[in-house]
């Protein structure tokens, strides 16, 4: 089976749909910091933050993607497999993220392709969200693969 022979609503592929907005809370970056174990004084302490250089704590690379959990997204239509699950993450960053800015997010379908493994044929589907921060700045791209097989 190849891509083509996927069911699904390839009119999707490509089109950015508007995310949200969404903001860079200072405590709610310290709390993601402690549940993920990051050490770093940049995104821990505001202080030395500043004393680098920074205006505020900066955010992990791997902050935006929180926010990509609570996106809607349009039904693609993909007519196979019973059986879906989370394949995997992406993060691209093109600028920093600081406590404070407010992230607008745009969302779209990226890629559907298949593969074949001991488990048999699955179809990967591929979603990429863009962030930009309030003065139109791409900071990161998050590309979210899921996994559907019978």
């Amino acid at each position: 089976m190849t891509a083509q022979d996927v069911n699904f609503d390839r009119s999707q592929l490509g089109v950015g749909y508007p995310g949200g907005t969404f903001v860079v809370d200072k405590d709610d970056l310290l709390r993601y910091c402690k549940a993920t174990g990051e050490s770093d004084p940049l995104c821990n302490d505001e202080e030395a933050a500043k004393a680098a250089g920074h205006p505020a704590l900066l955010a992990p690379p791997t902050y935006c993607a929180n926010f990509v959990r609570s996106l809607g997204r349009p039904d693609i239509k993909l007519n196979f497999g019973r059986i879906g699950f989370h394949a995997g993450e992406s993060i691209d960053i093109h600028a920093p993220i600081y406590a404070g800015d407010t992230l607008t997010a745009t969302t779209g379908l990226k890629d559907v392709y298949t593969k074949t493994g001991r488990s048999g044929t699955m179809v990967f589907v591929v979603w990429e969200t863009s962030f930009s921060n309030q003065d139109g700045q791409k900071v990161a791209d998050v590309q979210e693969s899921h996994v559907r097989r019978e």
